[in-house]
């Protein structure tokens, strides 16, 4: 998973089936030379009984016939996979229903292959391309494929061109994809109609108030918890014990802005470290340090460039105009601030007085090597802290936790893990001990490390004297369950934080924070992942068809006028006004959450109506018995304009209606009518 992957060029050979084919231009393409590049080989069909994402039912190659396709091999824990998502998504903008990304997720650790935590990620990450759980690597033997990232490229006629190994995909396909779309398109062999069976997951996702949460950081000075609401792109403060005060800080939407809290924006924010008032970040997805000053409301940027660096690994600068690379975590000791910086596989280090930024351990090389700062290989760092000696982090790749000295002249040492592909769940001393995909360490005042076991669904406890690693709290099983530590559930916990005989974690996957009472021996959940208030009045992933710009709507009381109906069997109806020039979003889906009761009867199966683009209205089926009721309801409406589709809207609606059931009553519905009203886009330029 290194960048530096030999790169199999677009003009050399493919494995297929363990057969070697060089590639040149088949018989078709020899009466039309202008084909720059065509493949020999036809793609071979995606395997039966595979599972998929994004995709109403599985693809096959004639299907994809008329369609440039891109395979991209991936696993979600590694992060050159991760480096090549938004090159795909701009590729994927920049050539529409022409070309088609098929995300081929074959995974390395044995939790990446369940097909629902692959669909969290997609969610995650906000894919929207199908993608194909290749469980038992067979599209990748197929394939031949060597590395995690690789590319394959097929032409719109089903041939496999040839592939690229490593991260730059941008860079190297869309010089070859100009070239594919003039040529076929010139010889009426591309079809850009939209995939027939693209569903993307994000549509079937309800807001929650955390939206895989990675880090967290607790500062009990000043009875304060703040949260990296990584996929919501902001952070939250709020009280230890969750109260109903929070501070939001940044949009809420992709960027890379300073600037007052409420103007602010984040790209995948993760670990944080606080001194007083000054919070240092993370910014994992824009490359970059960010300083959030809680007693001035600002965001400032202290390294990074919002850009990935080009080299590898990094080179070292002076702040503020210093390329990084996927930093994952931060800790902060004696004026430097450490980073465990994923991308290069290295810790770094900012001096916060000079503002020398350069890389404290790691060659940037990857595996799992001790020795001298310098020479000695990480994989992957994603969770660090400090004791004020050693640097205690969280080597992901190689489901380690290893150490590294404070001091420039020490050195790297492991306390447990083994391997690259030495992973598992197995508690005991030293080499013994198997972690999978640790992401999170912290050291409380007895020298003791809690680790989040990521993959295992874990917290584990590790004495780094001993090396002995047990587990503390988590059944192993994906679920979210409080209660005393063997029965509690996690769900891939990505931060874990100590403060005053509490951990507080990150649980990613149920988009909430925990804490276990180090005293009482109990886990419970932070009230916080209850605050609806706040639920983005607009989530970006469930914005739109494309790029839009969403305005919120304020939620909305309509109280109705009583209504008279006879007993039996009878609905429910929505009557939703829809202006014109606008549509329901068919991305995003139509619900209506219902309340029942003894009089006004909605069946369970309907309590919880969810429907992209119902036909309006919108009717529920239910029993009215004699008597008198309050039939309540919350909605939620995401809607567009129909033409320019460059605007989005979310209307959330709760309902209050009267009704008296009366036998003789001529009527069998409850009528609901509500009128949907654009707001007022003020304009900069009126």
């Amino acid at each position: 998973m290194h960048r530096r992957i030999t790169i199999l060029v677009l003009i050399g050979v493919i494995l297929i089936a363990g057969l070697v084919f060089t590639r040149g231009l088949p018989s078709r393409a020899q009466d039309d030379p202008e084909f720059t590049y065509a493949g020999e080989v036809s793609a071979p069909e995606f395997p039966e009984d595979t599972e998929w994402i994004n995709v109403s039912a599985p693809l096959t190659m004639a299907e994809l016939e008329g369609k440039i396709v891109l395979l991209d091999f991936w696993t979600y824990g590694c992060i050159n996979c991760i480096h090549v998502i938004p090159d795909l998504h701009r590729l994927e903008e920049e050539y529409g229903d022409q070309l088609v990304v098929i995300g081929v997720h074959s995974a390395k650790f044995e939790n990446e292959g369940d097909t629902e935590n692959i669909r969290n990620i997609v969610q995650r990450y906000q894919v929207t391309h199908p993608v194909v759980n290749d469980a038992d690597f067979a599209i990748w033997q197929t394939y031949g494929v060597r590395a995690w990232p690789t590319i394959v490229l097929i032409d719109p006629l089903g041939r496999v061109v040839g592939g690229n190994a490593g991260e730059g995909v941008y860079e190297v396909f869309k010089p070859v994809l100009e070239v594919m779309v003039e040529e076929y398109g010139a010889a009426g062999l591309l079809d850009d109609t939209p995939l027939a069976k693209l569903e993307p997951e994000l549509a079937n996702r309800a807001p929650t108030p955390l939206k895989y949460p990675g880090k967290v950081q607790a500062d009990p000075a000043n009875d304060r918890i703040v949260i990296a609401d990584t996929s919501h792109h902001r952070l939250i403060v709020s009280s230890l014990d969750g109260g109903e005060d929070f501070t939001v800080i940044g949009q809420g939407e992709r960027g890379f802005v300073d600037g007052g809290f409420d103007e602010a924006t984040f790209d995948s924010p993760q670990g944080m470290a606080i001194d007083g008032d000054l919070i240092y970040l993370a910014d994992t997805g824009n490359h970059a340090i960010r300083v959030i000053n809680l007693a001035d409301e600002t965001v400032t940027t202290l390294v990074g460039t919002g850009e990935q660096a080009s080299t590898y690994p990094p080179e070292s600068g002076t702040a503020p105009d210093v390329a990084l690379s996927s930093p994952w975590d931060v800790t902060l000791h004696e004026g430097v601030l450490y980073i465990a910086m994923a991308g290069p596989h290295q810790l770094w280090r900012i001096d916060l007085e000079t503002g020398l930024t350069e890389a404290h351990a790691g060659s940037g090389r990857e595996n799992i090597i001790d020795g001298p700062l310098a020479d000695a290989q990480l994989a992957q760092p994603s969770g660090i802290d400090t004791d004020g000696e050693l640097l205690y982090f969280a080597d992901a790749e190689v489901s380690a936790i290893r150490t590294a000295s404070v001091s420039q002249d020490g050195s790297v040492a492991t306390i447990v893990g083994t391997g690259l592909f030495d992973f598992g769940d197995v508690d005991g001393v030293g080499d013994e001990v198997l972690l999978q995909h640790a992401l999170g360490v912290t050291v409380t005042p007895d020298g003791l490390l809690y680790i989040a076991d990521t993959y295992n669904n874990k917290i584990k406890v590790i004495d780094p004297a001993s090396r002995e690693s047990t587990t503390f709290a988590g059944t192993g099983e994906p679920g979210l369950l409080d209660g005393p530590l063997g029965e509690a559930q996690f769900w891939e916990p990505g931060g874990i934080d100590y403060a005053e005989g509490k951990l507080y974690i990150a649980d990613t996957n149920n988009h909430a924070i925990r804490i276990i009472d180090l005293e009482t021996e109990t886990v419970s959940t932070l009230p916080i992942s209850q605050a609806t208030a706040l639920i983005p009045a607009a989530d970006p992933s469930l914005a739109g068809d494309g790029d839009v710009t969403t305005v919120p709507l304020g939620d909305n009381l309509v109280e109705y006028e009583l209504q008279t109906v006879a007993p039996g069997e009878g609905e429910i109806v929505f009557n939703i006004s829809m202006p014109e020039g606008y549509k329901l979003n068919s991305q995003a889906p139509f619900t209506v959450v219902s309340q029942s009761d003894d009089i006004v009867s909605v069946p369970e199966e309907s309590q919880n109506f969810r429907e992209l683009v119902p036909e309006l209205p919108v009717r529920l089926a239910v029993t009215f018995e004699e008597g008198s009721s309050t039939y309540t309801a919350d909605l939620t409406i995401y809607w567009c304009e129909a033409v320019k589709e460059e605007l989005c809207f979310i209307e959330r609606v709760s309902v209050v209606a009267p009704v008296s059931v009366e036998p003789g009553a001529g009527a069998n519905q409850v009528q609901l009518a509500y009128e949907l009203v654009p707001p007022e886009i003020p304009s900069d330029f009126e």
